[in-house]
């Protein structure tokens, strides 16, 4: 049962920010910041599917135990495309809000995106390891995280500044996206169970690509 519907809540979930995101991309008339939203949620689909993708195969197979080092690969890829996706987002916020100048920020999103990336490619995070080492789980979600707060200091910030209804929650996403990974990273290997929080993780990713989409049909 649980390979049977979580194969399907991540088939439903890739196909939607995906095919979202090539709708944003070839229909946003010229608009910028939906040209970067676009791109942001195809990266986001095609990142997440290296691993969703081998973890349904390894559910419905011959369980997760044999596809370590697909799982490990993907999980790899994820992290750092998950990085990719937050710049991004970086500059839908820049383009949005016709943001000039702040160059310090721009440094330290920079700075912390090449700190995690370097971080992921160590190799004593064990990606290919049945059971890799917590430390470094959470060294590289440091850098991480305080990228993360700082994107949501930024929408909620301007968001309300500029009395921006469409994206008025955009800070919200971020933060329930947050608020369900962290866990998973800190004790889903003591407590199975908790891994369930990827679910209601995804479900908040999916909703910060509807805001941009939503955003722009009614712009359109």
């Amino acid at each position: 049962m649980q390979a049977i519907v979580e194969t399907l809540f991540d088939t439903i979930y890739l196909i939607t920010v995906i095919t979202l995101g090539i709708i944003m991309i070839r229909k946003n008339n010229g608009n910028k910041q939906y040209y970067l939203f676009g791109i942001m949620a195809v990266v986001l689909g095609l990142g997440d599917s290296f691993h969703l993708v081998p973890r349904a195969l390894a559910l419905c197979t011959t369980g997760l135990e044999n596809y370590t080092t697909a799982l490990g690969v993907g999980k790899l890829i994820t992290s750092i495309t998950m990085t990719i996706f937050y710049i991004l987002l970086y500059y839908v916020w820049r383009s949005r809000y016709q943001i000039s100048g702040k160059n310090g920020i721009t440094i330290l999103v920079y700075f912390l995106s090449a700190l995690r990336i370097i971080l992921c490619l160590f190799p004593q995070n064990g990606w290919l390891q049945a059971n890799p080492p917590l430390s470094w789980g959470i060294y590289r979600n440091i850098p991480f995280a305080l990228f993360g707060l700082l994107i949501i200091v930024l929408f909620y910030q301007e968001a309300k500044r500029q009395h921006d209804a469409a994206f008025q929650y955009m800070w919200l996403t971020i933060v329930l996206s947050f608020g369900f990974y962290i866990p998973v990273v800190l004790w889903a290997d003591a407590i199975p169970m908790i891994g369930m929080l990827m679910i209601p993780k995804t479900c908040a990713y999916v909703w910060t690509v509807l805001i941009g989409y939503q955003a722009m049909r009614r712009e359109r």
